[in-house]
């Protein structure tokens, strides 16, 4: 290896420094490195780079996605090239499943990446400038907004990794020739030309064509993603502004959602369906839960299905509720059961965890020492609840509080010999007025929801 840089020209030398160096710099002495490495020239430089730069802070991975017939062989040469550098190389195979090959692909890239990664390493990837430009015209052509233009950034966060890519300001031309001075040896992978793929067809057809008329467009690229990344960091600010007046992650009132112009109604909503998956949702996916649940009549339960959860209005509100938690009744089974409680312990059922207190009106302290039931509700209960006049419908009790469609398989009955004591429910515990209430006794009372 050798013990100075490479000697290039002046030009070079400034563009180095600002696109890696001065990158560099930014991450503390205790950070160590990641280098996803295909094999290719450019991830092959960035190997070389970094055990420059970084000696003893760099591991490198090559992610072996088993769709070529050379892909382990190509793997060998990887961990070959680390040996001679003196980096530890990871070779994690992965099973690409059928669909979008690319998209599949990226995914199980990232999660083979996130799998590795330690708390300390940042992941690092040869993404260039040719790269970003694709990026950018493919995303456009599938009608990608703002922040999709704004396409790879050189330095993110993301939710389980920390992603660094230096070489975005580089050019394929300069890593090749820098490259070819170093003497890096690499891979030529064939399903880089192979058109079938979306971006080979971008690289080898569109490119060309488009270059032929206008030269710069490489660098008019990726100019167009900076201003975009720009964009989207102040759309970023008015939507944190919105979603803050509206709601939060789980729910927006609608009351005042809808007094925002469309605009940013539309953009409020792509972000809040896009949680913390990297991708928003497609435009009409947008539309339609505009259309068909919030312009909904305000009792007709209306709901719309994306990406494993439920987006439902209930009376002035829209909710984003998981799949898992909308469909809990259907997996729930019937079950009765007999528990004897004592004071201050904590009692977990449907709707949340209790802790068993005194209280000023409650239920006698001779039940603590009685077995007691607890059954689901069954429809057409009537119960009369302390401090109202008369037993009323449990229905009726259950739709004035405002419980929610989705949780109400969780509302449990507490009894003895049939007597109703109360009723547990997500807005807490409901005592019912029977032989056993008294003054002094004891409630459970709800420490926090399931």
């Amino acid at each position: 290896m050798r013990s100075t840089l490479p000697t290039f020209d002046e030009v070079w030398q400034r563009q180095f420094r600002t696109s890696v160096l001065s990158q560099l710099q930014c991450f503390s002495e205790d950070t160590h490195f990641l280098i996803g490495c295909s094999g290719g020239i450019d991830s092959m430089l960035l190997l070389h780079l970094m055990s420059f730069l970084c000696p003893k802070k760099v591991r490198a991975i090559y992610v072996d996605h088993q769709l070529q017939n050379q892909s382990a062989i190509w793997g060998q040469f990887v961990q070959q090239q680390c040996d001679l550098l003196d980096i530890p190389c990871i070779i994690e195979k992965v099973n690409v499943r059928a669909g979008n090959l690319e998209q599949q692909a990226r995914s199980v890239r990232y999660q083979a990446y996130q799998k590795q990664l330690t708390d300390t390493e940042v992941l690092v990837l040869a993404h260039h400038q040719q790269d970003q430009a694709e990026t950018v015209i493919l995303r456009l052509l599938s009608g990608a907004g703002v922040h999709g233009l704004s396409a790879m950034k050189a330095y993110e966060k993301r939710e389980n990794l920390n992603l660094w890519r230096p070489f975005l300001d580089l050019s394929r031309e300069q890593i090749c020739q820098w490259a070819a001075e170093l003497n890096v040896q690499n891979i030529l992978d064939p399903s880089n030309t192979d058109i079938h793929y979306d971006r080979a067809w971008c690289r080898e057809e569109l490119w060309p064509f488009l270059q032929k008329r206008f030269p710069k467009m490489q660098q008019a690229l990726s100019r167009i993603s900076q201003l975009m990344q720009d964009a989207d960091e102040i759309l970023k600010e008015v939507i944190h502004t919105d979603l803050k007046a509206c709601g939060d992650a789980h729910v927006l009132n609608l009351v005042i959602f809808c007094q925002l112009s469309e605009a940013r109604q539309r953009q409020l909503l792509s972000m809040w369906m896009k949680g913390d998956d990297l991708y928003r949702p497609a435009f009409d996916m947008v539309e339609r839960l505009q259309q068909e649940v919030i312009a909904s009549k305000s009792d007709a339960q209306a709901k719309l299905h994306w990406n494993q959860y439920y987006y439902v209005r209930y009376r002035n509100q829209l909710f984003r509720i998981h799949r898992n938690e909308f469909h809990a009744d259907q997996d729930q089974v019937a079950v009765n059961l007999e528990l004897q409680v004592q004071l201050n312990h904590h009692l977990v059922t449907l709707s949340g965890t209790y802790q068993i207190q005194t209280a000023p009106i409650g239920l006698s302290f001779e039940l603590l020492s009685k077995k007691l039931s607890l059954k689901l509700r069954t429809g057409g209960e009537k119960v009369h609840l302390y401090g109202r006049v008369g037993a009323w419908p449990l229905k009726k009790a259950i739709q004035e509080a405002h419980i929610f469609p989705w949780q109400r398989h969780t509302i449990q009955i507490l009894s003895i010999d049939n007597v109703i004591l109360g009723v547990f429910t997500p807005k807490g515990f409901w005592l019912a007025q029977s032989p056993y209430c008294e003054t002094g006794g004891w409630q459970p009372n709800l420490l926090s929801l399931r």
